[in-house]
């Protein structure tokens, strides 16, 4: 029996406790990722009812949201856990001194928390599922047989008995064994491998068996990961400690290795015999001197699992005809020392860059070395054994000198070549001695507690390079301001009420353009791309792919009937690809997966051209799109002549894919008549779709109906490349006749669409000896991509927005946006600022570290305050900004932590603390001033029901929520009587795009418009019977024929930007916010964890505080990934390696901090937008920016006390790899350096 979300509860019958809490407490958004948390917190709920807060947090390890930043979703299964609070079970809350959460109604009536006690549902034993008990019982009675099931491609037989498995074995030597199916998929998936046969021995008893022995446990080799985690807690709880240290060691290696839902069905033998590099369990099992036990119909056979097993050597592998039954793994001994280390992209759920496994044994009562044996993965194409180097230190002391020999031992060893796939050679080389010298100081310090009197105690500073980090799960607190005591309760205008379709996304119940049900004839579309970065189209031969059994057809640029897109952007490629993914046909059949097997039956040739990749090229061959933009005031060059120093120097930061979770999705069916066609589309941006398909199909725009209900996630992604998608499919739905479906596999919608800018920004900087910056010359170059798209507007914004929170009175700064054969780049959340923000602080540090002055002082000395002009000439006060920088100067104890910060790093060298505070302007909106429009229709029906339609789209930012309790407010209406449906051409027609963080500005706008005027025509019914009911008003207004519709229209913001005069007032208006992030760095891998996050965010008035506190969040999370850990890879022929999320990590629940505080700055107003408030949807993202910078802080602590150049920059985003090679020392001293120019690299810098 499986359980989905839908058979844990649903509106139709009942919520679990789970789904009302999760989106009463706000722990969705767009809700793509929602079902997928329900069922890991279900999942945990039915093994351990009172699941402790760090069982909570690891069974979400394995879900990605990139909506939320997670910190609701982990608060709101906090009162699911035994140690949540001692008020658990009352209805309150041991968070508020009364019990509950509550509002402040003194002063600023300042609110914390967002989720109110009678909104905390626990745990309803009468509501889980049970495995039904029929089904039980029949399990009971069945006789156990073969299970034999037969596909189109692959056949799937489950024996029942270890004979026949041997059996089936030898007569289909070739056919794999499958228990989880977590390699073979990626295998199906991602190469299109099938297999005729499949060996499914999970029901056989030998393979499921533990049994302990004198000698150590021998554990089935089908027993899943989540069950050797069981059985070896077991173990060690059972059994004295010197005999569990491997089995110690390899739980270690569980909590980190990929996720709940994986380590759930993946099986140990699996694992083993799959011989990944980067496996994590391998290393431990071979030092443990495990034993495979193998059966064959030939008979019984043991191997050790050692180097010749694991390098596949033909005298020590498994045979065709041969199975792994168990795993012997032997106790370990007294003098036995054993440990692993991992280091990933990211701590939980992701392949380890470098992972090993390293024992040793002592001779009795010594330090002599008797045996050892070092085993690494991530080195090669498997796990390699540094056995010549372990053989030359038996008889050895384990002493320092022995330390230094075995490291250069290793290096020379365990060799990587420079072109090694994966790159970060340097990097992995140095984790080679670093995971040796963490060994080496475990060991003393064992040894020291066996040997007291024998053996010194370790230095105390070097005691931080001894264990992991102690992550704590995250806690979050959100202060806002509290609505008028004298607002009526049933006006929702600045509450925190729950998303409008929170409740369907944690049922399942919330449809996507791909949940749309099938219709009759419909087909799927798969597209062919180009594996050329710059080549002509010579030919196309479509003649193979007709062949495939289900293919309909394939579309080329020739079967358009009007315009193929636009000069620079095609639908299809006519004569040239520009770029490794550019679409080149479509192949349209019964099912997607005839249609994506067809497209590698498409044979194109090219003639190869020269591409431009990188930045630097394209300067050097003067490649770009537009013009140079640039604005300056005073006169630069005048100050730096009168300026005390001068810093010159550049940052490099890389691009972000935007991964929403719901790939770019359409579904095109055409009508019967009139040439009309209905498009259901992922897309922020309806008109440009239909304007987009019209033009292709030769018809008016108004033979063309788009629809979308929500959108799963689109950061600015889903703005300018879903209408060329739509395109692609309506051209086949032309063609064919037949609706076609057309949803991105993950790996398309990672390298077909583009992503945020990479930017190379330059920087020189006047200032004096105090800190005053005088003078700033700035120049930045994006890696636009192959075709323009919005990359000329973004390079603007870049220069626009360059100065930050500064105000430098002589101010320069220019851009350009670069011409290249990659995927072409777009909008992205926060437009260009994230990446010129970070480059303004960049300089603002170097400044401060050339001045020797604290990096805050510098910052405050130089921002704006007052009455303000920007080096565009635009008038603001920046009150609000001083005012958020003393706040969260005070909220986040700043100075405090500042000092407790020095003093802990003055007490651990391998290991260090920072801490940095960043101020930020965000300009909210566009220049052009007609997108600041957007129009509205309210209808009010007969029975007093109300219907909202708007222009604005639902990405999972609230807008929907946000316009519903406009709409309350302006009518005097329960949210009850209201309703939102789709955003539609139909009703909407010519609507701007959702974007530029205005979306509710504007159409908050319009439908207060619409309401308004629907109010104004019933003022006089409502005076004639003021008591009466809106149902009786609404019956005497249409008996009256008074109409019950109504549009509503915004046009009021007017901004210009001058280029000419380099001048103008481009935005609405400003947000100001500052936060404050405190990291803990690892000096010897570079890992780090996010300590603490304080966030002052000047909100105004907040119409929905819970929705806008969100977008902080998310936004805050998401530009973490940004700054630190988000990396796109492309090869030096213009490929992308980044294609999906075993290659490209964005931030998971383990990369929240520990502590994150949201406050909202009380007493605030902005005149600009409705109800005086401002929009949230991008500002957060800088805000990660202080992550990047409290690392550099630790750095710097880390350089300092070791003499090395304070005057340092870091790129981004700030990796695990640049952090560590940033922090040098004796070990990446001793590895070897490889002169660029003598090798082809892995991957290329774009940026």
């Amino acid at each position: 029996a499986v359980t989905t979300v839908e058979g844990v509860g649903s509106t139709k019958t009942k919520l679990h406790p789970i789904q009302k809490r999760l989106a009463n407490c706000h722990g969705s958004q767009c809700g793509f990722c929602t079902p997928g948390m329900v069922m890991s917190m279900y999942s945990l709920l039915r093994n351990h009812p009172e699941p402790t807060m760090e069982q909570i947090t690891a069974a979400l390890d394995g879900n990605l949201c990139r909506c939320t930043g997670y910190r609701p979703i982990i608060d709101s299964y906090r009162p699911f856990s035994a140690e949540c609070c001692p008020m658990k079970g009352t209805g309150g809350c041991c968070l508020d001194k009364e019990g509950s959460i509550s509002c402040s109604h003194e002063g600023d009536r300042m609110c914390s928390g967002l989720c109110k006690p009678e909104e905390i549902h626990y745990k309803d034993p009468t509501q889980d599922y049970i495995f039904p008990p029929e089904l039980m019982r029949v399990a009971k009675q069945m006789q156990k047989k073969t299970l034999v099931f037969h596909g189109p491609r692959t056949t799937w037989i489950s024996p029942a008995s270890l004979w026949e498995l041997l059996e089936l074995k030898a007569n289909y030597p070739n056919a794999p064994l499958v228990v989880g199916n977590t390699s073979m998929v990626l295998e199906m998936k991602m190469e299109g491998v099938y297999h005729p046969l499949i060996l499914y021995p999970a029901r056989i008893p030998e393979l499921n068996a533990v049994c302990y022995t004198e000698n150590g446990i021998v554990i089935g080799a089908a027993c899943h990961l989540a069950q050797l985690r069981e059985i070896l807690i077991t173990v060690v709880s059972e059994q004295p400690e010197e005999k569990t240290k491997v089995y110690r060691t390899l739980l270690k290696q569980l909590k980190t290795l990929a996720g709940e839902q994986i380590r759930s069905l993946a099986s140990l033998g699996g694992h083993i015999v799959s011989r990944g590099s980067t496996w994590d369990l391998n290393p431990v099992l071979a030092v443990g001197k495990s034993i495979l036990n193998l059966e064959s119909t030939g008979g019984t056979l043991q191997i050790p699992l050692n180097d010749q097993f694991l390098t596949r050597m033909q005298n020590a592998d498994l045979r065709p005809n041969e199975v792994i039954v168990s795993i012997l793994i032997p106790f370990s001994q007294k003098d036995d020392f054993v440990s692993a280390f991992r280091q990933a992209d990211r701590r939980k759920n992701a392949l380890s860059v470098v992972n090993s496994g390293m024992r040793v044994l002592f001779k009795p009562n010594t330090d002599i070395i008797a045996d050892m044996s070092i085993f690494y993965g991530g080195i090669g194409p498997t796990t390699v054994s540094a056995r010549k180097s372990c053989q030359k230190l038996i008889g050895r002391h384990w002493n320092e000198q022995m330390l230094d020999d075995a490291c250069r031992l290793i290096v020379g060893e365990i060799v990587l070549s420079p072109s090694a796939v994966g790159g970060k050679v340097e990097y992995r080389r140095t984790l080679l001695v670093s995971f040796l010298f963490r060994f080496y100081l475990e060991v003393l310090q064992e040894l020291k507690k066996m040997y007291p009197s024998t053996f010194p105690d370790l230095p105390q500073n070097y005691m931080s390079a001894i264990g992991e980090f102690q992550v704590t799960p995250p806690q979050g607190v959100q202060v806002y301001q509290d609505v008028d005591p004298g607002q009526p309760p049933q006006d929702p205008v600045g509450r925190p009420i729950m998303h409008q379709s929170g409740i369907k996304h944690t049922t399942g119940e919330a449809t996507y353009c791909d949940d749309m049900n099938p219709v009759d004839g419909e087909l799927s579309m798969a597209v062919v791309t180009s594996t050329r970065a710059h080549a002509k189209i010579i030919s196309i031969d479509v003649s193979e792919a007709l062949k495939v059994p289900g293919v309909v057809d394939v579309v080329t640029a020739r079967d358009i009937p009007g315009e193929n897109g636009t000069e620079d952007e095609r639908v299809y490629a006519d004569h040239e690809v520009i770029y490794v993914g550019h679409i080149i046909c479509g192949v349209v059949a019964e099912t997607y997966e005839q249609a994506k097997k067809a497209t590698e039956k498409v044979k194109i040739r090219y003639e190869d051209l020269e591409p431009i990749l990188t930045i630097k090229d394209a300067i050097k061959h003067n490649s770009y799109f537009g013009e140079e933009k640039k604005v300056e005031k005073g006169n630069v060059e005048e100050a730096f002549k009168t300026a005390n120093q001068i810093i010159e120097g550049e940052i490099h930061v890389g691009g972000q894919l935007h991964f929403y979770l719901e790939t770019d999705s359409v579904f095109v069916i055409p009508r019967k008549e009139d040439q009309e066609m209905d498009v259901y589309v992922g897309t922020q941006y309806a008109t440009a779709v239909q304007n987009t398909v019209a033009l292709a199909l030769n018809v008016p725009s108004s033979r063309i109906m788009c629809h979308t209900r929500r959108v799963g996630g689109a950061f600015g992604g889903k703005t300018t490349k879903p209408p060329f998608f739509a395109a692609a499919a309506a051209v086949a739905a032309n063609k064919t006749g037949r609706p076609v479906r057309f949803i991105l596999h993950r790996q398309d919608d990672m390298f077909i669409p583009g992503g945020r800018h990479p930017l190379l920004g330059k920087y020189k900087i006047g200032f004096m000896n105090d800190g005053r910056i005088i003078a700033a010359d700035l120049e930045f170059y994006t890696n636009a991509g192959c075709t323009p798209d919005e990359s000329v507007l973004v390079i603007e914004y870049v220069v626009l927005k360059s100065d930050n929170a500064y105000d430098i009175p002589n101010f320069r700064s220019r851009g350009r946006a670069c011409k290249t054969n990659l995927p072409s780049n777009t909008a992205f959340r926060g437009f260009g600022f994230p990446q010129s923000g970070l480059t303004a602080e960049t300089w603002i540090a170097a400044v401060a570290s050339k001045t020797h002055l604290p990096h805050d002082k510098v910052r405050e000395m130089n921002m704006y305050k007052g009455a303000s002009a920007t080096p565009y000439k635009q008038d603001f006060d920046a009150s609000s900004l001083t005012r958020c920088w003393k706040e969260c100067l005070e909220k986040s104890e700043y100075y405090s932590r500042k000092t407790a910060s020095e003093e802990f790093n003055k007490q651990n060298y391998w290991k260090k603390k920072g801490i940095a505070i960043i101020p930020m302007k965000f300009s909210v909106g566009f220049y052009v001033t007609y997108y600041h429009q957007a129009a509205a229709l309210v209808h009010i029906y007969l029975d007093g029901s109300v219907l909202v339609a708007h222009g604005g789209i639902e990405l999972g930012q609230g807008i929907n929520t946000k316009m519903l309790q406009i709409a309350s407010h302006e009518l005097k209406l329960p949210l009850s009587y209201l309703h939102l449906s789709e955003t539609s051409t139909v009703t909407v027609p010519n609507a701007v795009v959702t974007a530029g963080s205005i979306g509710a500005d504007v159409n908050g706008k319009a439908v207060q418009n619409a309401c308004q005027i629907l109010r104004k025509r019933l003022e006089p019914i409502i005076k004639e019977n003021p008591q009466g009911k809106w149902e009786d008003w609404i019956q005497a207004a249409h008996q009256q024929s008074i109409s019950l519709s109504a549009t509503g229209f915004f046009k009021v913001y007017v901004t210009n930007m001058d280029w000419m005069k380099e001048e103008g007032n481009p935005f609405p208006y400003y947000v100001f916010g500052v936060a404050c992030s405190e990291v803990e760095i690892d000096c010897l891998t570079g890992d780090h964890k996010n300590i603490r996050t304080d966030i002052v965010m000047d909100a105004c008035f907040s119409i929905n505080p819970a929705v806008d506190i969100g977008q902080i969040e998310g936004g805050f999370i998401q530009g973490l990934g940004l700054y630190t850990m988000e990396e796109i890879k492309f090869s030096p022929e213009g490929e992308q390696y980044t294609l999906g999320p075993d290659t490209y990590k964005i931030p998971a629940v383990c990369d929240v901090p520990e502590q994150l505080r949201i406050y909202l700055l009380p007493n605030t107003r902005n005149p600009m937008a409705i109800y005086s408030s401002k929009g949230m949807g991008e500002a957060g993202v800088f805000m990660g920016s202080t992550v990047f910078f409290a690392i550099r802080d630790a750095v710097a602590a880390v350089r300092k006390e070791r003499g090395l150049s304070e005057n340092f920059t870091l790129d981004s985003p700030l990796t695990i790899e640049r952090i560590r090679m940033a922090c040098a020392d004796d070990f990446t001293a001793m590895i070897p350096k490889d002169k660029p120019g003598t090798y082809k690299p892995w991957a290329i810098d774009i940026e």
